[in-house]
């Protein structure tokens, strides 16, 4: 179970899944329109221009009890069920890097998940099974096996094009007073 949750949960995480519609074969009379509103795109930000504020669903910073790589991007946040959310951030570094720092921030070696493509895991905290949906940790996943170009970044003409390394945070949930 230890080794196959952060499999699936990463390979979940990081396919992207496009939203299916169930086609209507024909309108019914007076029923209301199932057109979903147009989007207005929102100006693309000048250069010079400050940072954007977070995205949806990103963390403000230290709530993800554990230190973030610093040059990560990023990417996503889901979630998770019972009350967790999980985080995606992308960076240029190895492989290599990004576990040799989680091993020296988190002061343990975590587990090598597979050898290929690699997949390094780091325990956050205890899991729980009755409270929660997924253990808490950092997963490290190399997207540059088998030759690839890495991760696409999915924010259009952003630096970098591709993440050669993804960082998966499930954080602690939050502590509820009883």
């Amino acid at each position: 179970m230890r080794t196959i949750l952060p499999l699936a949960l990463l390979a979940v995480t990081l396919t992207t899944v496009a939203t299916a519609q169930v086609p209507q074969p024909f309108p019914k009379p007076g029923a209301p329109s199932t057109t979903p509103p147009v989007a207005t795109p929102s100006a693309p930000p000048q250069p010079g221009a400050p940072a954007a504020p977070q995205g949806a669903g990103e963390p403000a910073p230290g709530a993800l009890g554990v230190a973030l790589y610093p040059s990560a991007q990023f990417i996503a946040s889901y979630d998770a069920g019972r009350g967790q959310r999980y985080y995606l951030y992308g960076t240029t570094a190895t492989f290599a890097e990004i576990v040799q720092y989680y091993r020296n921030t988190l002061k343990q070696r975590g587990e090598l998940v597979y050898e290929q493509p690699a997949l390094h895991q780091f325990d956050l905290g205890r899991f729980r099974e009755e409270t929660m949906a997924f253990p808490p940790s950092v997963t490290v996943k190399d997207y540059t096996f088998g030759g690839t170009g890495g991760y696409l970044n999915p924010k259009r003409g952003a630096k970098p094009a591709r993440f050669p390394t993804i960082i998966q945070i499930v954080p602690n949930p939050p502590v509820v007073d009883r």
